[in-house]
């Protein structure tokens, strides 16, 4: 996003913080306003068409797909949220301590992240998955946003800053400056780097899901909702649309949170 339109970036935040806000609120009140409990079965006519009764309409098993879509975007929420909370702990945070380690140690741990960035994060992902579980998909999510947080986060520290060097010639403990950096810098990115964290994490579950690789069978994300109406895709669209339009939502509302700078990923 431009520099040149400080103006028009905070409004875009605004809407997204305020979008993500009202999503979060309709994942905790998913079971209140869905229609139906979560993986109900036939509660009507299978693949009927949206209607009074089924504003979004039924899927193949008759399942009303508002419900479903509420049920899923609050697994999806929760998958995507713990999945943020490993990628900020080993992307950013620990980028912003590794930096500040002894040097051959800190360029080793950037080149190892550095390697691992260079490999697609929903690859990286799947990978975790087949050898952990599905259980562990929210892990293997954050740990595949993780390097490419990492990265920035390590190249952003300024060691030989003024306040860093005056710090250091009137004898303040390195870890004392450690937490005086984390404490105001990091805070400062804290906004931005858990929208952006949010939005890349809740792609990779996504589609690790649709892959095959998520949620698995009672749970049910938005990713294996959708990969469940593939083929229904032409004949009853209303199956897959609109849980792709809230995943697209919450996708979207996140990515403006984090304020849409050129060239970033989680």
């Amino acid at each position: 996003m431009s520099r040149n339109t400080p103006v028009l970036g905070n409004v875009l935040r605004g809407v997204g913080w305020f979008g993500l806000a009202l999503l979060l609120i309709t994942m905790f009140l998913s079971d209140f306003l869905a229609h139906a409990p979560a993986g109900a079965e036939f509660p009507g006519i299978e693949l009927s068409a949206p209607s009074e009764v089924h504003p979004f309409g039924t899927d193949m098993l008759g399942r009303d797909v508002l419900s479903e879509t509420l049920h899923g975007l609050a697994e999806t929420g929760r998958l995507a949220m713990w999945a943020a909370f490993f990628a900020i702990v080993l992307g950013g945070l620990f980028g912003a301590v590794a930096a500040r380690l002894p040097r051959p140690l800190a360029l080793a741990l950037r080149g190892l992240f550095g390697i691992l960035g260079a490999i697609p994060p929903l690859l990286l992902a799947i990978v975790i998955v087949g050898l952990t579980g599905h259980f562990f998909v929210a892990v293997a999510a954050g740990i595949g946003a993780a390097p490419l947080g990492f990265v920035r986060a390590f190249d952003r520290v300024d060691l030989h800053s003024p306040h860093a060097d005056y710090a250091i010639a009137t004898g303040i403990p390195g870890l004392s400056l450690l937490q005086r950096d984390l404490t105001y810098d990091f805070r400062h990115v804290l906004g931005a780097v858990v929208a952006r964290a949010l939005a890349a994490v809740t792609i990779i579950v996504s589609t690790a899901s649709f892959l095959g690789f998520g949620a698995e069978p009672p749970a049910r994300d938005l990713g294996l909702i959708i990969a469940a109406a593939k083929i229904n895709h032409f004949t009853a669209w209303w199956t897959a649309i609109f849980p792709g339009l809230a995943l697209i939502l919450f996708i979207l509302c996140a990515r403006l949170a984090a304020g849409l700078e050129e060239g970033e990923s989680a």
